[in-house]
C-alpha cells in the first residue's frame, strides 16, 4: 500500500533541476552535489568530525578557482578531498604545505572521507597568497 504524501514530506524533498539545452537524453536531470561544504554539513556530521583525531598530511594539489584540492596523509593511504570552505587561516594552501585536519565521512554511504578544519602548520618557501587577494589568470594561487 502506498504511503500518503503529507505537506511536510512534499516540502522536505528538493525538486530536480531540468536543463532544456542539453543534447544528451540522460543530462536533463541534475542531481544535487555530493560534496559536503561547511555550509551544507549537518550539525551531527560536524560533531562526529570533531570527535575524530587531528591528522597530519601534505597538500598534494589545491585549486583556488575550482574550490578544492587533495591532501596526502602522512600515514599513507588514499588522498583526502578538501573543500575551500574547510580551510582555516589567511593563506591559500599550496602543494607541499604541511597541514593538520580532521576527517569527516562523506554521505550517503560514509565510505570515503574529506578533510575538515584544515590548518596550515608549515608553509613551503614559495610566496603564499592571502584569501582576500584577487585571483588572476596564470597566478600560482589558482
Amino acid at each position: 500500500m502506498a504511503e500518503a504524501k503529507t505537506p511536510e514530506k512534499m516540502l522536505s524533498t528538493k525538486p530536480p533541476v531540468y536543463h532544456q539545452n542539453s543534447h544528451s537524453p540522460n543530462a536533463t536531470l541534475q542531481l544535487p552535489s555530493p560534496i559536503i561544504t561547511r555550509r551544507t554539513r549537518t550539525a551531527s556530521t560536524s560533531a562526529r568530525a570533531m570527535e575524530n583525531p587531528v591528522v597530519a598530511g601534505i597538500v598534494k594539489s589545491f585549486s583556488r578557482t575550482k574550490g578544492h584540492g587533495f591532501i596526502t596523509p602522512h600515514g599513507g593511504g588514499e588522498d583526502v578531498f578538501c573543500h575551500v570552505s574547510d580551510i582555516e587561516g589567511e593563506y591559500v594552501p599550496m602543494p607541499g604545505d604541511e597541514v593538520k585536519y580532521r576527517l569527516c565521512a562523506i554521505p550517503p554511504k560514509f565510505e570515503k572521507h574529506q578533510a575538515v578544519h584544515v590548518q596550515i602548520s608549515n608553509l613551503t618557501p614559495e610566496v603564499h597568497h592571502k584569501w582576500e587577494e584577487p585571483v588572476f589568470c596564470g597566478s600560482p594561487a589558482k
